[in-house]
């Protein structure tokens, strides 16, 4: 998954046109979308990508059931909620889901939790955030409770996945954002892995977004990421 880490949808669309061709996950993140809005998630998905819209819905249930009904209608293959609204909340967001799916023949969205951002860590969410014990026991717990809601999956560190899987079945998609390829320079991340040690740890998705778009050439940063992983 590419993330889309950009301010206007001019400087996303250039990065889109360069990259056409590789199949790959876009990633539309808060920044972008509040800018260029649905209609350039609509044009991605007419030139044939397929969509993470990352949100990251946390609201009263009733709001995050509409907010779902919108995404859905938008046709995207892939959308969050934050498992810190708690199981209610998430159960809603599947109605919402269900509810849009009855109006329209699109795609059913995977949809999956936020546990612990990876920029999250164990000092900040003891300390700041008020969790206590370990991040990887919060994020399992989270996992849990996202399952238990009827979510696909969760977006959680490559560090949790081994646990993740153990915890919630092979079947429990992860996405797993912190990817950094070898000698890069890890940002504002705290808890991140290369492509090959993520996908080594049975990852279903890695998200990368600097290492791409910052590169001087980003369709040639992107086909160095796939040469990597190619074989595993």
């Amino acid at each position: 998954m590419v993330a889309l880490d950009y301010a206007e949808a001019k400087q996303a669309d250039s990065l889109v046109r360069s990259l056409e061709g590789i199949p790959c996950y876009l990633k539309v993140g808060m920044q972008l979308f509040y800018s260029a809005g649905p209609a350039f998630v609509q044009m991605l998905k007419e030139k044939g990508y397929n969509v993470f819209l990352d949100l990251k819905m946390h609201d009263i249930p009733n709001t995050v059931k509409g907010g779902a009904e919108s995404i859905t209608k938008l046709g995207v293959d892939m959308f969050n909620v934050h498992v810190a609204g708690g199981k209610q909340m998430m159960e809603a967001a599947m109605e919402g889901v269900d509810k849009a799916l009855q109006a329209t023949s699109g795609p059913k969205p995977i949809v999956i939790g936020v546990t612990q951002l990876t920029s999250t860590s164990q000092a900040v969410m003891n300390e700041e955030i008020g969790i206590e014990g370990t991040v990887e026991d919060a994020v399992i717990r989270y996992a849990r409770l996202t399952q238990a809601a009827g979510l696909q999956g969760v977006v959680a560190s490559p560090l949790e996945v081994v646990r993740l899987k153990e915890t919630c079945g092979s079947g429990f998609v992860t996405v797993t954002p912190g990817i950094r390829p070898a000698g890069a320079d890890i940002g504002d991340q705290s808890r991140v892995m290369t492509p090959v040690q993520a996908f080594a740890q049975g990852t279903d998705y890695i998200v990368i977004g600097r290492p791409i778009t910052a590169a001087p050439d980003p369709r040639a940063a992107l086909e160095a990421i796939i040469a990597s992983v190619e074989g595993l």
